[in-house]
């Protein structure tokens, strides 16, 4: 699953619709905090009811072409990914995250622009520096959750998410972008954003499964 289409964004660029929104298997109306499922036929993320929800929950496996967002939040025990690490993916922003796309069986890395969700070009050797370098990306289960990566001068954060999440940052982000580098409000929305996964992370369990 690569970055979703524009109307896969679009409920995270735009203001709440006046109209409540609906599942999109079942037609039942949603509160504004509901479930996604990942769509790995039409590349994007559908909105879902909690019971629709249960019909796919197995992380990374799901029924046909849908497979349920999980809500794992995993921080990474160690430092993170450092400079070394992070030289070799040539990011331009201080953000990225990874998912492995699974009909394609390989991992894909995203990064925040102006322009939406931007794909960059992933060689083996640098994602195998990143693989090695945290134990979250052993964890990841395909097109539903993302190994977040934020790097700064003094640190290096990795999380693994949901992969709803990522893309909400990257709505977020491209609604408050300016200038070159984003500008303050768009600075402002990342550290809320990486404030909150933080705050819900917890250590991975010795018998952490897919």
């Amino acid at each position: 699953m690569s970055a979703p289409p524009a109307t896969g964004l679009r409920r995270f660029l735009t203001p709440a619709p006046a109209a409540p929104e609906c599942c999109e298997l079942c037609g039942r109306q949603l509160p504004d905090e509901h479930r996604h499922l990942a769509d790995t036929a039409q590349r994007s993320l559908a909105c879902s009811c909690d019971a629709c929800a249960v019909l796919f929950t197995r992380p990374g496996a799901g029924v046909g072409r849908f497979h349920t967002v999980p809500d794992r939040y995993l921080a990474d025990p160690g430092p993170g990914i450092e400079q070394a690490v992070w030289s070799q993916l040539r990011i331009p922003v201080s953000v990225v995250f990874f998912f492995r796309n699974g009909s394609m069986d390989r991992p894909v890395a995203l990064y925040p622009s102006p322009a939406g969700a931007t794909e960059s070009e992933l060689d083996p050797e640098a994602w195998q520096a990143v693989a090695t370098a945290t134990p979250l990306a052993e964890l990841l289960a395909p097109d539903v959750e993302a190994l977040l990566v934020r790097h700064t001068a003094d640190r290096g954060e990795c999380y693994l998410v949901p992969i709803d999440d990522c893309y909400q940052l990257v709505g977020r982000m491209r609604l408050h972008w300016q200038g070159f580098d984003g500008g303050s409000a768009a600075h402002a929305e990342l550290d809320a954003f990486f404030d909150r996964v933080a705050a819900r992370a917890r250590l991975p369990r010795k018998d952490e499964q897919r």
